[in-house]
């Protein structure tokens, strides 16, 4: 294996939603790769990325196998999971794979002690928005925003070398951590904002009945608070599975926050409520005042 050189010019995607053609965009316009196919999804996103010229060919998993330098999984994480060991067992010595999952111990895990592992690289691109779909895709995707990768050391280093390079030309800081870690500290910055959004979403639309006045008074505050609450649920679901013991962790503690508000207010404890405020202030010397692109 140390003598393998991995190559990234003819990619497979399996998903062609935001990410996934994001991300053939993106590799494109950098002449990172040159021909991406697609193998076809339930929700018939390949073909549409095809029109849309995101892609070249929509193909069989038979086929693009054949084909393809390396493949990108970006389909729900439950599928990833389930799949992966199966497609690893497909790889020939010079081709690699890698996955785009916001949880990362089950994917991980079903590749554990597979002679294949190392030609998989563990990656989750912290980028996204509310938008699915191949219609949704950018191509400024990525830029500034960070890439964690995971148990780096179960990946053969000449693949590592070609993954920094291809991050480097996205313009993405790479961070590296365990799987256990990615998949706590996710929960922590980003599972939790999207149970909050949901849970906000359904609160204004069970106690205002009138939707014109959602629409026509909503600030911008309420519009940034409930934009993920326009993700996709079908994506969502599965990492709230995949995740349920660290985002329960976190849940309970965003509860007890709640309380200690409700109960200032029912007390009115005005001190203490203007301490917690200012409390939550201290976010600002961890993230200053900047335009920050939404995160997946």
């Amino acid at each position: 294996m140390s003598q393998v050189s991995f190559q990234s010019k003819k990619l497979l995607l399996w998903g062609t939603g935001l990410i996934g053609s994001s991300l053939a965009i993106c590799l494109r316009d950098r002449s990172m790769v040159d021909d991406v196919w697609a193998v076809e999804t339930p929700d018939g996103a390949a073909h549409r990325a095809l029109a849309l010229g995101w892609i070249q060919r929509v193909v069989s998993w038979e086929e693009g196998l054949a084909w393809a330098d390396w493949i990108y999984l970006a389909t729900p994480v439950h599928a990833i999971a389930e799949k992966i060991a199966s497609l690893a067992d497909q790889l020939r010595d010079d081709q690699w794979m890698m996955d785009a999952g916001s949880t990362k111990q089950a994917i991980c895990a079903a590749l554990h002690r597979h002679p294949r592992r190392a030609q998989f690289v563990a990656a989750h691109p912290m980028w996204g928005t509310e938008h699915a779909g191949p219609e949704a895709a950018r191509a400024d995707a990525f830029s500034g925003r960070s890439c964690v990768i995971c148990e780096v050391e179960s990946v053969h280093p000449n693949l590592i070398a070609l993954i920094k390079q291809l991050y480097t030309a996205l313009g993405m800081p790479l961070v590296w951590m365990d799987a256990a870690a990615h998949d706590m500290h996710a929960a922590y910055v980003s599972h939790i904002s999207h149970i909050t959004s949901f849970a906000l979403a359904n609160t204004v639309l069970e106690k205002e009945r009138e939707e014109s006045a959602i629409f026509e008074l909503a600030g911008g505050g309420f519009e940034s608070t409930v934009r993920l609450a326009k993700s996709n649920p079908a994506m969502w679901l599965p990492i709230f599975q995949q995740n349920r013991e660290h985002v329960l962790d976190v849940l309970n503690e965003h509860i007890t926050q709640l309380r200690r508000f409700k109960s200032c207010l029912e007390k009115e404890n005005y001190d203490y409520l203007l301490e917690l405020m200012q409390q939550a202030n201290r976010i600002r010397r961890i993230l200053p005042e900047k335009t920050i692109p939404p995160q997946r």
